[in-house]
Formats: C-alpha cells, structure tokens, sequence
C-alpha cells in the first residue's frame, strides 16, 4: 500500500462513524483507531484490500437470537468493513449452509470493499452452526459472521 492509498484510507476513516479498522494481508498490517493516543503501525509489503467508507447506521445489527449463537461459542468474524455475500454470485448454492463442515483455509463467505471481492476463510476446522450476518448486508470490522463449533 503507497502512501497515498494510506492518506486516502486515513480520510475515509477519519469521515466515517467508524471507531476502529485493522487491515491484515500477508505481511501487511494497518490498524487505524480513533481517540487512541497510540501509533498506527504498516509494515511494507503490496495489498489490493481497501477498506470501504460506510457509517455506523448502515452496519446490520446481530439480532438477539444470533447474540446467544455467539454467546454460546465461537464464532467466525468480519477481518473488515464492507458487504457480506454468502454465495460467489447472485443465485449461486452458498459457500457454506448451516451444519456444513469446513476446513481451515476453505472459502465461507465474499465481504465486497470498494469493488474488491475478498474471500473469506475459515480460520480452523469448524462445523457451521449459525449464520449471523445477512446475505448482501453491510458488516463492520470484527462483527461475527457464523456461529461454529471446532471438529
């Protein structure tokens, strides 16, 4: 990421009713956090993930069944800001349905950032429990996206 594109996402941050954003890809890291006295930290390698400008209103809320979903047990959450997809295109077979076994790596989901589709995969072997974000719905920076169990 140059340093203009860093400038361009500081602004688009900084506008935004958004508190805290964290960028990971490879090597790269950027975590940006308003009203922290703290320094922003990138290391330098190429990323092609920018985060998308939306306000806190626009974020889907967890309803209060998916909240006990994820009091329950682990879950999966959003690494960004953007548009959740469950399926690689409209009227596709979703990635994953609820009860599916996946394995670490496998792709679960899309989150759409400024026109980039960036998949989303499990972090561990896991089993599918809940679906908690909506097909198509705004997701905020670690907001859970499934409810799943370790197999």
């Amino acid at each position: 990421m140059n340093k203009q594109e860093i400038r361009d996402l500081m602004r688009l941050f900084d506008k935004s009713g958004i508190t805290k954003v964290k960028i990971r890809d490879g090597e790269f890291s950027i975590e940006l956090q308003k009203g922290f006295q703290g320094t922003s930290q990138v290391a330098p390698a190429p990323i092609q993930t920018v985060v998308a400008q939306q306000s806190v209103s626009e974020v889907a809320a967890v309803s209060v069944e998916k909240q006990e979903d994820i009091d329950n047990g682990l879950s999966i959450k959003s690494p960004m800001v953007g548009t959740f997809y469950i399926a690689p295109s409209p009227g596709s077979e979703p990635f994953v349905k609820v009860d599916t076994v996946v394995r670490k790596g496998q792709t679960i989901a899309i989150i759409e950032a400024m026109k980039i589709m960036n998949e989303i995969e499990a972090e561990f072997d896991c089993r599918i429990t809940s679906v908690l974000a909506e097909d198509g719905e705004p997701v905020e920076f670690d907001m859970p996206l499934f409810g799943v169990e370790k197999v």
